[in-house]
């Protein structure tokens, strides 16, 4: 490789490992896309009776284990007594022992999204009262540390593989068919199934302690390695390994007899490559689509086919272009004009389908335009926009050197092929000379020899001059192949010093350089949380939790159950201005099936934390079946309080649930 080359590939692996590191470093735990949404007992409520389950409620359906919920006492030992196991929609609750004596208990979870990434939390609740002591709610790390690292290296490694391989082989075989410098392509396309293959193998190997404790030592865990195959994500590495075995034999036929096909027969295995590898290239895109975002969500039946289109459509972009830059940088003969032109309408192409896929594909994950600017989802993503629209605009100058080539690049092929073709003429013919002189000598030698001893001395002389004869056949050989590779290396200068060549080089190399840090921010954003989801969960979970009209007045709606016969329904609560000072309240209680629902009972308390105010008891009047309410309600000072209300539906059964909103 000249020396001018080498410190600009250089350059590019630094940008490569630079922006990897710094992205995954970076990137700390991963976000996912399920979300806590609710829970009973909800975070920091005071209940007054033990509760017999603690049950969780996320935005979508998650996969549970043994340890997934754990709920500690105040001393910190586990008061939970079974497995979580999901008792409708996406609510999974998890048993507790009875009689548990009164303070503050701490739950924690890990449980693994539908989209494949880990997520954990931690929240508390107090019976009777909030205890002095209590373990603190730390969330369990969920695919953080350097498993999560690891992880996170492997599935860019496994994305860069994936669009080396797929691209490389569509380069080959749709824009430089026969191209006399392949070679070095092929060696590519190999690296980029060696890192598929690779990394799939390590992505499989890291899964289980990923989504679980997080240690390494977890990583060769035979029976935690079962467990992985039998989830959704261990299915699609596995259905991966299988198509790279696939893929594997395409590359074969592709860079062995492809080459020694001509005509018909060469177009006939064009074709028959060409759907063959598209269909292995969109089952290994679709072992993404199958276990991430996209199989989750909206429109899964039309976002998994539309995340195959979009990954088939990066590889022919940014995988081409590392193919086209190889070939410009390695290869010995020149690439020919047509296959650039050819690759840049590629290129545009897949422009194209990037942008209608992508419009699609964000408003999918985002579902607003605030979201763009309020979530780490839609931050990553104007960030990866602009990345796109810096390498279209490389991409834009590529092509106005592609358009300068020109003639020069068929030139300057002819001219190489016409020196090779004269140096090997030139070996033959030096050859052909040598062997006719050594044969000219040797006849003439044995012509003059005699018979007897004289004859033996000029049969040995003979011999000398045929020997003479070979040696400087091969001499000639030799000076005919020397004459040949200083005249490619003229050649080769000649056409490296073709302007127009320079410059698309550069600005290939420029937009491989945009390329390698576009994938880095595209495999973060791949492990984030769309911001749909975090918005829809942030609503969900919000303090006030509440809901308010231009009067200023709240009102909280709360799920309950006494764990009675019909015991279950919904309390409401109005409370209106919702400031400091006099407000009328009302609670309404119904039927979950939206009718009155006469309790007995109905009480109230007011507790504001932070200053240490509370509870403040209310007890409002039955008006009718019911509806209470409760006139002048003193709420002595602003701030995030907490509403707590007690409903009883017999003697002995009763519950209390509470909700944040803010006054004032």
């Amino acid at each position: 490789m000249p020396t001018t080359i080498a410190p600009r590939i250089r350059t590019l692996v630094l940008l490569f490992l630079t922006v990897t590191g710094a992205l995954l470093a970076g990137a700390g735990q991963a976000f996912a896309h399920a979300a806590l949404t609710g829970s009973d007992p909800a975070q920091g409520a005071v209940v007054e009776k033990a509760p017999a389950r603690v049950s969780l409620t996320f935005s979508e359906q998650v996969s549970t284990g043994a340890d997934s919920v754990r709920v500690l006492d105040p001393k910190g030992g586990r008061v939970d007594t079974g497995e979580p196991s999901a008792v409708g929609g996406t609510t999974y609750a998890v048993p507790l022992h009875s009689g548990l004596p009164d303070g503050t208990y701490t739950v924690t979870y890990q449980v693994v999204s539908a989209d494949s990434h880990p997520v954990a939390g931690a929240y508390t609740f107090s019976i009777g009262a909030p205890s002095a002591t209590s373990v603190p709610a730390t969330a369990r790390e969920a695919g953080g540390g350097a498993v999560g690292r690891l992880y996170g290296f492997g599935r860019y490694l496994s994305y860069a593989g994936f669009i080396v391989l797929a691209g490389g082989a569509a380069f080959v075989l749709g824009c430089w068919p026969g191209g006399a410098g392949v070679r070095a392509v092929q060696r590519l396309v190999v690296s980029g199934w060696l890192a598929l293959t690779s990394a799939t193998l390590f992505l499989l190997l890291l899964r289980g302690s990923y989504t679980g404790s997080g240690k390494v030592g977890d990583v060769f865990d035979l029976e935690l390695l079962g467990q992985v195959l039998q989830t959704k994500p261990g299915a699609a590495l596995v259905s991966r390994l299988l198509l790279l075995a696939a893929a594997a034999l395409f590359i074969a036929v592709l860079f062995g007899a492809y080459d020694k096909r001509e005509g018909a027969e060469k177009r006939d295995l064009t074709f028959g490559l060409a759907i063959g590898g598209t269909v292995v290239a969109a089952g290994l895109a679709a072992s993404w689509a199958m276990a991430e975002h996209a199989s989750t969500g909206l429109q899964p039946g039309i976002a998994m086919p539309v995340d195959v289109v979009h990954l088939l459509a990066v590889a022919a972009w940014l995988g081409g272009l590392c193919a086209l830059l190889v070939a410009l940088y390695r290869s010995d003969a020149p690439v020919e004009a047509s296959a650039v032109r050819r690759f840049s309408r590629v290129a545009f192409g897949s422009v194209v389908t990037l942008v209608v896929t992508g419009v699609y594909q964000s408003w999918r994950q985002l579902g607003s335009w605030s979201a763009f600017t309020e979530t780490r989802y839609g931050q990553l993503l104007l960030l990866k926009i602009g990345l796109v629209a810096l390498l279209v605009g490389v991409a834009w100058i590529s092509r106005r050197w592609t358009n300068r080539l020109g003639e020069t690049a068929g030139a300057g092929a002819a001219t190489a092929e016409a020196a090779t073709a004269g140096a090997a003429a030139a070996e033959a013919t030096a050859a052909e000379a040598a062997a006719a002189e050594a044969t000219a000598t040797g006849t003439m030698s044995a012509e003059t020899a005699g018979t007897g001893a004289a004859g033996a001395v000029a049969h040995t002389d003979a011999g000398k001059a045929s020997g003479s004869g070979s040696a400087a056949a091969a001499r000639a050989v030799q000076l005919a192949r020397q004459r040949a590779a200083v005249d490619a290396t003229r050649q080769k200068r000649l056409r490296d010093a073709d302007p127009h060549r320079l410059g698309l080089r550069r600005s290939v190399l420029a937009e491989t350089g945009v390329a390698v840090v576009l994938l880095a921010v595209t495999t973060l954003l791949t492990s984030t949380e769309p911001g749909r989801t975090e918005q829809d969960a942030k609503a969900a979970t919000a303090a006030p939790a509440a809901s308010s009209d231009t009067s200023g007045a709240v009102t909280l709606d709360m799920s309950f159950d006494t764990g009675g016969t019909d015991g279950k329904g919904v309390v409401s609560v109005d409370i209106d201005p919702a400031r400091t000072g006099a407000n009328e309240m009302h609670v309404y209680v119904t039927r979950p099936n939206g009718r009155a629902f006469d309790v007995p009972e109905v009480k109230v308390a007011f507790t504001l934390e932070s200053k240490k105010i509370g509870p403040l008891p209310v007890t409002p009047d039955h008006i009718t079946t019911g509806h209470w309410s409760a006139n002048a309600v003193q709420i002595p000072m602003a701030g995030e309080w907490q509403i707590a209300v007690t409903v009883r539906t017999s003697d002995i059964d009763q519950a209390t649930v509470s909700k944040n909103a803010q006054i004032g």
